[in-house]
């Protein structure tokens, strides 16, 4: 088990180095700290586990606070893929206070013995008894990763609600591979949590089994968090020279501008005659910033247009074209030499799967099946 855990050490600061070869957004830059913080704990586990919980009680119950990290560091990786930022805020750091506070009791309660002995993990409290900060501070860490999680799965919504609004396309932006990541190791967090507070309530099951399936599960998410977050790209990339405007808001930022009703048909008009002479929806990665730079209108007005008075997001209004173009080539005889793929590549996908997926979403068919009954 050791030589695991020092594995995972050495892989979380392989990819640390890699990533450091890339040019870094703030997405990357959290991952970063997150992988070293990684590596940090399960190389320190598999290097003294076996007497750390038993010799030093007071370090490892500061080294268990370091779960409390976590979670953070996985809000803050997705809060920076959702939105535009490219730095850091000071409330940013807000997350960190509860780990923070937990260490600060802990150098306090060094310094008085009487309090010190009361901050333990082995239930070996003895005549002083168990600290009842010492216990709310176990149960905020017990939290903190399931809670994060659950703030997680908001910001997964919040992120595909982005990428609609924004792209036509989602593959190699949106990252299904996190979300996986993310509902499984939730799932094995909370299980191992739940385990390790009926050990310290009720003296059930070892304390090294615990941690040990604690770190083991972080050894995992090592190598797949590092692994495919080196491949992830940014979603909203920004330009100092020439800044893109993307729609992350909330829909209440602009609930309370009224659209002009005479200007809103015209922008409509305008936009129906360049989506079908100019077909800017042949371009795989046409974006709503760059149809609202062509249409010369602000980029959350024609998003307005789009939601508001058409029903729809910019994905799906995009890619019905896309469909559109797509049947009326499969029924002209002038592109019976390209396969159904080739003709989904002239017609602006840039995946098999993205195809087969929105073609079936907006006819009910497949491809294929479509296309035997023309």
């Amino acid at each position: 088990m050791k030589i695991i855990f020092l594995i995972a050490a050495f892989n979380a600061f392989f990819f640390v180095f890699l990533l450091l070869q890339k040019k870094k957004a703030l997405h990357d830059r959290i991952l970063i700290c997150w992988l070293l913080y990684l590596g940090a704990y399960t190389g320190i586990y598999g290097l003294t586990s076996n007497v750390l919980f038993t010799n030093y009680h007071l370090l490892s119950v500061s080294f268990i606070s370091l779960l409390m990290l976590h979670g953070p560091f996985l809000y803050l990786y997705i809060s920076a893929l959702v939105g535009e930022r490219s730095k850091f805020n000071l409330k940013d750091l807000l997350h960190f206070v509860p780990f923070i506070l937990f260490n600060a009791f802990v150098i306090i309660g060094s310094m008085i013995p009487e309090l010190s002995e009361t901050i333990r993990l082995d239930h070996a409290a003895g005549d002083h008894g168990s600290s009842r900060l010492f216990a709310f501070f176990l149960i905020i860490t017990a939290l903190s990763g399931p809670v994060y999680f659950l703030f997680s799965v908001k910001l997964f919504k919040k992120l595909d609600i982005n990428i609609f609004n924004n792209f036509s396309t989602s593959e190699n932006i949106n990252p299904d591979w996190l979300k996986k990541l993310v509902y499984s190791f939730g799932a094995v967090w909370t299980v191992l949590i739940i385990f390790a507070t009926i050990h310290h309530v009720f003296h059930l099951f070892s304390w090294i089994f615990c941690t040990d399936g604690l770190s083991l599960s972080l050894s995992v998410f090592i190598i797949l968090i590092g692994y495919f977050g080196l491949k992830q790209k940014e979603i909203f990339i920004q330009y100092k020279d020439n800044p893109i405007v993307y729609i992350t808001e909330p829909k209440a930022k602009y609930a309370g501008v009224l659209l002009d009703e005479a200007e809103t048909e015209q922008h409509i008009e305008k936009l129906m005659k360049l989506m079908n002479t100019g077909k800017p929806y042949l371009d795989a990665d046409l974006t709503l910033p760059s149809l609202a730079a062509m249409l010369q209108i602000p980029s959350h007005q024609l998003s307005r247009i789009i939601n508001d008075k058409l029903g729809l997001n910019f994905f799906d209004f995009v890619n019905q074209y896309r469909i559109e173009e797509v049947k009326a080539k499969i029924n002209d005889p002038a592109f019976d030499n390209l396969s159904l793929l080739g003709i989904a590549f002239e017609c602006g996908f840039n995946t098999k799967s993205a195809f087969n997926r929105v073609f079936k979403k907006l006819t009910g068919l497949t491809p294929s099946e479509y296309k035997k009954k023309q």
